[in-house]
């Protein structure tokens, strides 16, 4: 009950002052003028996260939508090297729009990006200013490289996008190329700094630049110097994530068997290990809250529980033939819900998930440093 009452008192405040602040990825996202409908459903949504209803109780706050499915560089443990089990391809800017027009009301952070590159999709520029109208604030991750061309960096400033993570996993290009392979250090640099510069002449303070540093096995011998290169480089924030090396051989499945990966610094390693069988330990409940808040939508409209499906493989709906309401509320997606909260092991998607164990929590636990840096 200390939760809901927590919940109550939140909104009660943003009721009477119209802001709100959203935790996500470490940053705290603040909202202002918040409308009466958005803060009620909003505190709908957090009191059912306890509860798991079969039938959520609000609308999603928060959306994971997939612009492109397409890529530029090949990671080593990213199931779109190996190829997708699914068509690729880049959302339409309608599809985009149409999803916004139903369900903006309602979101507060769209996450803009799940499998691929999406700033190869050219409407993404468009998708950002669409939702912007609609008071969403943007966060995406890209791995640089197309900014290192002035033009795309000014036209992602000018969007208005919130916060922009760079996946950076490497302070020299033979450890950033261990995993990024096929990627140029020295082109994402520039992208970084390009895009720093255009925000500093426009005189803008958005968007938020983040280097996101993944500790691996190779590079994490260059966590001691990660301050002194991010801040050199101009960026707002430096945030270091621990590695999922696992798959579950069904929706995450790669060729490569991520245990090489695996930092030799139990610090740096996202899962706590069985002392004896040095097994990952499993949570009894899985904290998992996207089947209530946070549902994922591919760039051909399908609709998935989570990002750890990155295969379509339990797709839920599709916004081409369905209404997002229709799937939202469906027998689909209640069905799956009744086997998340009766046992979630009995799910293939959710059994061996970095939810399901110890360390490995998405929302609270794989973030691990966070350094906010002052203004340059």
């Amino acid at each position: 009950m200390r939760h809901f009452y927590r919940k109550v008192f939140i909104a009660g405040k943003a009721l009477v002052t119209g802001r709100l602040t959203i935790e996500c990825d470490s940053i705290p996202h603040e909202f202002h003028h918040v409308p009466m409908k958005k803060i009620l459903n909003w505190l709908l949504v957090e009191i059912s996260l306890f509860f798991k209803p079969l039938r959520p109780w609000g609308w999603p706050t928060h959306l994971m939508i997939e612009p492109a499915s397409i890529c530029n560089i090949k990671c080593v443990l990213c199931p779109v090297t190996d190829g997708l089990k699914r068509n690729s391809g880049y959302m339409d800017l309608e599809l985009f729009k149409k999803t916004i027009d139903e369900i903006g009301d309602y979101v507060f952070l769209i996450l803009l990006w799940d499998w691929g590159e999406p700033f190869l999709n050219p409407c993404i520029y468009d998708m950002i200013i669409y939702a912007k109208q609609r008071n969403i604030q943007i966060v995406s991750s890209t791995n640089g490289h197309i900014f290192a061309r002035r033009d795309y960096a000014e036209r992602v400033v000018r969007s208005g996008i919130d916060s922009l993570i760079f996946a950076v996993d490497g302070i020299t290009q033979q450890t950033y190329e261990r995993y990024r392979q096929g990627g140029n250090l020295e082109m994402v640099m520039a992208g970084i700094k390009n895009v720093i510069e255009v925000r500093r002449i426009l005189k803008l303070k958005s968007p938020l630049v983040n280097l996101r540093f993944i500790v691996s096995k190779h590079n994490e011998h260059e966590v001691p110097k990660l301050k002194d290169f991010a801040e050199n480089l101009g960026v707002d924030l430096l945030t270091v994530r621990t590695l999922y090396p696992f798959d579950d051989g069904n929706s995450c499945i790669t060729k490569t068997d991520g245990s090489e990966f695996i930092p030799k610094n139990s610090y740096y390693q996202r899962f706590a290990y069985d002392p004896e069988t040095r097994s990952r330990i499993r949570r009894k409940r899985n904290p998992c809250k996207t089947l209530w808040n946070n549902p994922v939508i591919h760039w051909n409209g399908s609709v998935c529980p989570c990002t750890f499906d990155p295969h379509d493989k339990h797709v839920l709906g599709t916004l081409t033939k369905e209404t997002f309401k229709e799937i939202w509320f469906g027998a689909s997606y209640r069905k799956f819900r009744h086997g998340f909260r009766r046992s979630y092991q009995s799910l293939d998607l959710c059994a061996e998930c970095t939810n399901a164990f110890k360390g490995g929590a998405c929302s609270t636990e794989d973030i691990v440093e966070s350094h906010f840096f002052p203004e340059q």
